[in-house]
């Protein structure tokens, strides 16, 4: 590996940040991939190992690398669960229940964010997005309904993918490793067209997951699921601070 040139602007601890991130994210590194031992960043940069561990610090605490005593620095398998509340991938809820899952994407666009997006989403208005509906089936019956935005100046690449062969979240949660989540639950009537592919009665308690996915700073994604109020429920197991 040798180090590129870089900005002058920039800081020794970001340059190194963002070649080591940008190798792991784009896969040049894969998941398992040994990151180079301290001694040997310290000489490829030459800066101080102070400098190389603040950075491995760093990575480790985004959850892209796993430092092992005496082993190294491995890159890792992109985070799959928040830290405060897991939710569990679809296919597993519905697998739990001993039913058949089935998915089926009803709608993949391109388009910019609108403005209710805009200022929920703290975006400006000329970022591009994909934007996915997609239904999810426990058996027979539809499970939940999956609303989702992808940037794509982060994630160009979701503009290839092929969503009619796998769901969003599951090609996400493989290909792009995030370092915040955030989550907001609430109760609503079913209504629209919503209430329409769950196959509910107006008004039919519904519960409501949006989710929000960060890497660094930017937006990686936002989802809204819709959940017939009956068949789903979440539970949180947690421990005094």
């Amino acid at each position: 590996m040798s180090a590129t040139e870089d900005a002058p602007r920039r800081t020794m601890h970001q340059r190194i940040l963002g070649e080591l991130e940008h190798r792991i994210v784009s896969g040049e590194w894969p998941p398992g991939h040994r990151i180079p031992f301290e001694t040997e960043l310290t000489e490829i940069y030459g800066c101080s190992r102070m400098t190389v561990n603040k950075v491995l610090t760093q990575l480790a605490a985004a959850g892209l690398i796993e430092r092992r005593r005496k082993a190294g620095s491995f890159v890792v398998q992109p985070r799959s669960e928040a830290a405060v509340l897991a939710i569990h991938g679809i296919e597993a809820e519905v697998a739990a229940l001993g039913l058949p899952y089935r998915y089926e994407l009803l709608e993949c666009r391109r388009r910019k964010a609108k403005s209710a997006e805009m200022l929920r989403l703290d975006l400006g208005g000329n970022t591009p997005f994909l934007a996915l509906t997609c239904r999810h089936f426990a058996g027979d019956a539809p499970f939940c309904l999956e609303e989702r935005l992808i940037n794509l100046e982060v994630v160009p690449q979701a503009g290839e993918a092929d969503f009619s062969v796998e769901p969003p979240g599951v090609w996400l949660l493989k290909h792009v490793p995030w370092t915040v989540a955030e989550h907001h639950i609430k109760a609503v009537g079913a209504r629209g067209e919503a209430a329409s592919l769950l196959s509910l009665d107006a008004g039919t308690a519904c519960l409501v997951v949006e989710r929000q996915t960060w890497r660094g700073e930017p937006l990686v994604t936002a989802v809204r699921f819709t959940y017939p109020g009956e068949r789903h429920q979440l539970v949180a197991r947690f421990s005094p601070s």
